[in-house]
C-alpha cells in the first residue's frame, strides 16, 4: 500500500467513525429534545437535585455535535488535499506536517509549529 493509499484509508476510517458519532449524537439530541417537549422529565428539571438539567444536557450534546460536524469538514478538506497532492504540507507555511502529527491527527492541516501560532490578524 502506498503512502497516499494509507493516508486515504486512515481518513476514510476517521470519517466513518466521526459520521457514526454524529448519528449517535443526533439521536441523543433528539431524545433530549423529545423528553423536554413531552414532559417526561417531570417538568421542573431546573430544580432537580439528582443531576444536570435537560437544558445543560441539550447544550452539551449540541456542542459535541457541532464539533463532530466540524471534524467531518476537516476530514473532507484533508481528503481534498490528498486528491490535490498537497496532503501532508502545512497550509500556513508550506513545510511538511510531519508523519507523527498525521498519525495522531490524519486531518491536520498545519505543522506543529504553525498549530501553536495564534491566528493571524487581518490588518486593514
Amino acid at each position: 500500500m502506498t503512502e497516499r493509499e494509507s493516508a486515504g484509508a486512515r481518513l476514510a476510517a476517521e470519517r466513518r467513525e466521526t459520521m457514526r458519532r454524529v448519528a449517535e449524537l443526533e439521536r441523543e439530541f433528539t431524545g433530549i429534545t423529545a423528553s423536554a417537549a413531552d414532559g417526561s422529565s417531570g417538568g421542573d428539571d431546573e430544580h432537580d437535585p439528582e443531576g444536570a438539567t435537560l437544558a445543560f444536557e441539550r447544550q452539551h450534546t449540541a456542542a459535541l455535535l457541532a464539533r463532530a460536524r466540524e471534524q467531518i469538514a476537516e476530514i473532507d478538506a484533508a481528503i481534498g488535499r490528498l486528491d490535490e497532492g498537497t496532503y501532508g504540507i502545512c497550509v500556513r507555511c508550506g513545510q511538511p506536517v510531519g508523519p507523527d502529527r498525521l498519525a495522531a491527527r490524519p486531518a491536520a492541516a498545519t505543522c506543529v509549529r504553525c498549530a501553536r501560532l495564534p491566528l493571524q490578524r487581518v490588518i486593514s
